[in-house]
This record gives C-alpha cells, structure tokens and sequence, in this order.
C-alpha cells in the first residue's frame, strides 16, 4: 500500500518513494480494528480536500444549523479539533456559534488566522494542554479522530475543556461499510483506527460521553456520532436521604420507650444503616431468624444479635423492622405470633411506617 495517502511524489522522488504491508488487527475486548504501524508523520494535521466539493460545502452549511438549532448553540462557544485552513470554522460561525479551532500544520493556522478566524497551534493531546476560549458548550471533530494514535486522551483532554453538559459532533470513516463492502482499498496508513457503530460508541462512553445518536451520513461513508459530556452523578442524594431518615428514625425511636427498641433484621442493608444513623446507644439488641448470626454482635457498632425467642424472655417496647424487601412478611410473623405486644414500624428507604 502507499506509505502515506498524502504524500504524492515528485519525479525526483520516485527511486526513494515505496511502498508497505499493512497488518490490520482487531482488539478481542471492545473489537476496535487498528493498524499496527506508526502513525504518519502529519497525523496531527487536517488536510481536507472535500472542502473544495460545493455537494459537501452545503451538506456541511445544513447539517450545522441544525445541530445549533437543536441544542441552542446561537452565540455559544464551539470547539473544532483540527480545523485545517478554517473550511468549517467559517460554516459554524455561519450557523451562529462562536467557533474556536485547534490545529497544527503552519500554513493552515497562517491561512485561517489571516482570515479572522480563531485558531491555535496545537494538538490537544497532554495533560497541560489548555485549549483558548474554554469552557465551550460544543465541539466538533470532522473525519480526524480515526488518525489519532491514542483516541482517548485527546478525547480526554477535550473533555477537559467542555462546560458541564456540553454537546459534540464526532466522525469518522464508517467500517460497517466497508466491511460489508469488502472494501480493501480504503485502508490507508493515515488511518489508524476503523470505527463500526460499535467500536465508536465504545470509545466515545469510555472517555467520558453519553451517546445520544449515531447515524450513517454521506452515502454511508461517515458515522456521525451525537454525544453529550456526560454528568456527574450527585453524591448529596445519599447525604440528603441518610440525614433524613436518621431523623425518621430518631422520632420513632424517641417516640417509644428510650433505649427499649429492637431492630429485627441483620442483613447489610440493617446493619449498614444502624453505622450511618449512629444507632449504637438507642437499641437493645438486634433481631434476626438465622442462627449463624444469632449470639454475634453487629459490626461497626457492637450491638448483640439474637434469636426471636429473645422477645418472650427480655421483651421491649416497639420494634423497628429493617429487613428490606422481607420487612413486610417479617411484620406478619410478629403480629401472628405476638399479637399486638410490641409497637410495630418499617424502615423504608426513604421513610418510616408505623404499623
């Protein structure tokens, strides 16, 4: 195969221009198809011939104003990974966003910058990278990512760079149909990695990216992938709920004889919430039907265990039925066995039912 697609020998280097083999391998875990060579020298530069096609200019023009129209980009700050000579980086202020590139051939970023554009000389691919005019609320990168030797850190560091929730436009060669194709001729030594559906949604939720559509485009040659910085999960929900059923708790607990409640369940759900509640000092013992728990102590909090026979010797005032999802059937046995004896409640998730 050519050694690299770009470059077009001279007659003067046609005794020093060869050719090589090309191994295509395929990871056994996420099934991404790679070539195990090294990457060309230029693989951190966009050069775009398309940007010459009129068909491609005005799929390129419909395809942006939408995008901003869908997620409300009108005068927000956009991001494009490697924008060349700044073809698409006219197309997305065009559609009313603020575009933003990074780049790193020298006469792309002269001739883009001459232009007015925004562009930086880099490749966004270090831990100390900082990309101008973050934190963007979008980004886009057209056909570029398959050349990257290392995806994930570059996605990494974009990810980096976006504001919470931001939304992007990623894509690349599609090889679903060039599989189907049987289309040996497009690999190329530029080309590193071959994305399916798959492999790209793989690797764009392993960096950090919830997928919200991934479509084939252009006569089926691209995979264009919607995606969004994925959110955090917020930790307070747990903070919240645990405080508030402590006081949940607590009201019971003070709302019977002090220090004269059992909790009737041993599980780890049980005992997790006696730690988290700090209920080592208001319970008398712990109540559970497995004899392999029964004479032990609860751990973290020391509190005994023991059997329900326990009740007819040493009875108490209320108990608080932590079983989870047996805490129902658990009630039945106590009432068909003690009648109404014992003030009754049920430790929900987020509440307390007094029976």
């Amino acid at each position: 195969m050519p050694a690299a697609a770009q470059h077009l020998p001279n007659f003067e280097e046609l005794g020093r221009d060869a050719g090589l083999d090309l191994d295509v391998r395929q990871c056994t875990g996420c099934g991404l198809v790679q070539l195990d060579c090294e990457p060309v020298a230029y693989f951190r530069e966009v050069i775009r011939a398309v940007a010459f096609s009129d068909e491609m200019r005005a799929f390129r023009v419909t395809q942006l104003s939408a995008f901003a129209k869908q997620f409300s980009l009108n005068d927000k700050s956009v991001l494009e990974i490697g924008c060349g000579r700044g073809e698409y980086l006219k197309l997305l202020n065009d559609s009313g966003m603020q575009a933003w590139g990074t780049e790193v051939g020298v006469d792309s970023v002269r001739h883009a910058t001459e232009d007015g554009l925004r562009v930086q000389q880099i490749f966004p691919d270090a831990d100390n990278t900082f990309i101008d005019g973050a934190p963007f609320d979008g980004f886009f990168s057209f056909n570029f990512m398959e050349h990257w030797p290392q995806p994930r850190k570059v996605l990494d560091c974009i990810k980096r760079h976006l504001s919470t929730g931001a939304v992007g436009l990623v894509e690349v060669p599609n090889f679903d149909m060039l599989v189907q194709q049987g289309m040996a001729v497009e690999f190329v030594s530029d080309h590193l990695s071959y994305f399916t559906a798959a492999s790209l949604r793989t690797a764009l939720e392993l960096s950090g990216f919830e997928v919200l559509e991934i479509r084939e485009i252009w006569y089926r040659y691209i995979l264009s992938a919607t995606v969004r910085k994925r959110i955090p999960l917020d930790g307070n929900r747990f903070i919240e709920n645990t405080l508030a059923q402590r006081k949940r708790v607590l009201n019971f607990i003070e709302s019977s004889a002090q220090k004269d409640v059992a909790i009737w369940g041993a599980g780890h759900q049980a005992l997790a919430s006696i730690a988290l509640l700090d209920l080592s000092d208001k319970v008398r013992f712990v109540i559970d039907s497995a004899p392999f728990k029964q004479g032990r102590f609860t751990p973290a909090t020391h509190i005994p265990i023991v059997s329900p026979d326990e009740l007819d010797r040493n009875p108490v005032g209320a108990i608080l039925i932590m079983a989870a999802g047996f805490s129902d059937e658990v009630a039945e046995t106590i009432r068909n066995r003690w009648g109404s004896s014992f003030k009754l409640a049920i430790a929900r998730e987020s509440s307390v039912e007094v029976l």
